[in-house]
């Protein structure tokens, strides 16, 4: 019995044994290599780019105060709306007004009669002071009550004029073009003479944007900038869509302060937008947050890569470049400005490489893979203010930009691409 169970066991062990040594011949399967985005790096001519935060202010602003004191008749304006210089505003009883114009009109003409009258005596007494028919002392007499009576006219005529400016005064009109606010008085209540605010008015042709630029980036990037050379910018407003394309009001710096604040060791520069919009544009208006972009004057075409394929290690940036056999390589890079979802690269990579778009997120340096090629679109987004910056390089138009263009770089795409077209 133990001798079958024996045998048993040990026929059992030598299939086992077999199978064994059969699956250790047996070919392996390799697995299949992993399918990833890849795609050539483009070139764009690009700025430096630098954000700053400011508050639109108009470069005209009212506080409407009456000249004069009265009581409010009628209020001539729609609230909000857009005004004229010289419309009427606000109309004051000008009642007092006329009556006093008149009673000076009436007390002028009582002097002009005695002037004549005093004239005529001065006359006469000239006439009896030659035939020795009156004294010295009683013509110069009556030239001196004709000086005091033209004396009084003049200041007769001098209360006139200013009652006549009173009078002008009730019509409160618009100083400024612009847009109004409401009435802060309303009709049947008085006012004070330079101390009641009426309503305030702001011109709209243009806004200012006032920020502030560090020394160090204006010694570095604008110190040769004037404000005559009408150095351009571009704006965004509160609530619009972020990103380098969505700055769509154009302006230009218009004013550069002759110090530097010690304080803050900032300089404040200002920028003007025309608000001469048209009515489906949103209308600027003072006070608004904004958002300013300011680009360095010099321009360089620079290798653009996916922000996203751009990797970070304990040292370095670093991007995953497709070698030979489609193994990935690692390269280290030096970073520039971000433009939308792009990112300029400084130095690290050449205008051959070919990219792992999305990153090291699911691959690493060494790992074959099984690319699949994309293109990069970049459209809409501004890397310039000029709009060479519209459409991705072509050899063509690498070749045209070439002269605009100067860099190392330039020289090597014209190169290569010439001799392709």
């Amino acid at each position: 019995m133990n001798k079958h169970l024996i045998a048993v066991v040990i026929a059992i062990a030598t299939i086992t044994l077999a199978s064994c040594s059969d699956e250790q011949t047996a070919p392996q399967q390799q697995r299949p290599l992993q399918t990833i985005d890849v795609a050539n790096v483009i070139v764009k001519p690009v700025q430096n780019w630098h954000t700053f935060t400011s508050r639109l202010e108009a470069p005209e602003q009212v506080d409407l105060k009456p000249r004069i004191s009265g009581v409010i008749e009628k209020i001539a304006f729609e609230e909000g709306k857009k005004i004229k210089q010289g419309d009427l505003l606000f109309q004051l009883d000008d009642r007092p007004f006329r009556a006093i114009v008149s009673s000076l009109q009436a007390q002028i003409s009582s002097a002009e009669a005695a002037l004549e009258q005093a004239k005529s005596e001065e006359e006469r007494a000239i006439r009896l002071t030659e035939r020795k028919a009156m004294s010295t002392e009683q013509a110069e007499s009556r030239t001196s009550t004709l000086r005091q009576r033209q004396a009084q006219l003049d200041a007769l005529q001098a209360q006139l004029t200013a009652a006549k400016l009173d009078l002008e005064f009730s019509s409160i009109r618009a100083p400024i073009d612009g847009i109004i606010s409401r009435a802060n008085i309303t009709k049947g209540n008085n006012v004070i003479a330079g101390q009641s605010v009426l309503t305030t008015i702001v011109s709209d042709k243009a806004m200012y944007a006032y920020f502030d630029i560090d020394e160090r980036t204006w010694n570095t990037s604008f110190s040769n900038v004037t404000s005559a050379d009408k150095q351009q910018v571009v704006m965004q407003k509160l609530g619009q869509k972020t990103g380098q394309d969505s700055f769509p009001y154009e302006g230009h710096i218009d004013f550069i302060d002759n110090q530097i604040n010690a304080a803050t060791g900032t300089l404040r520069v200002r920028a003007v937008f025309n608000n001469e919009q048209s009515e489906s544009t949103a209308q600027l208006r003072a006070g608004s947050f904004a958002r300013i972009k300011l680009a360095a004057n010099g321009i360089a075409e620079k290798i653009i890569v996916p922000d996203r394929a751009i990797g970070t290690d304990l040292k370095n940036r670093f991007v995953l470049t497709v070698g030979e056999g489609n193994v990935l390589q690692y390269k280290a890079v030096q970073v520039g400005e971000l433009y939308g979802t792009f990112r300029a690269i400084e130095s690290g990579l050449t205008v051959d490489d070919i990219i792992a778009v999305n990153g090291p997120a699911r691959v690493g340096p060494g790992m074959p893979i099984a690319p699949n090629n994309i293109e990069l679109d970049s459209k809409g987004i501004a890397f310039t203010l000029s709009p060479i910056a519209d459409e991705t390089l072509t050899a063509k138009n690498i070749i045209q930009l070439a002269p605009q263009i100067k860099s190392p770089l330039a020289a090597e795409l014209v190169s290569q691409l010439a001799s392709k077209e």
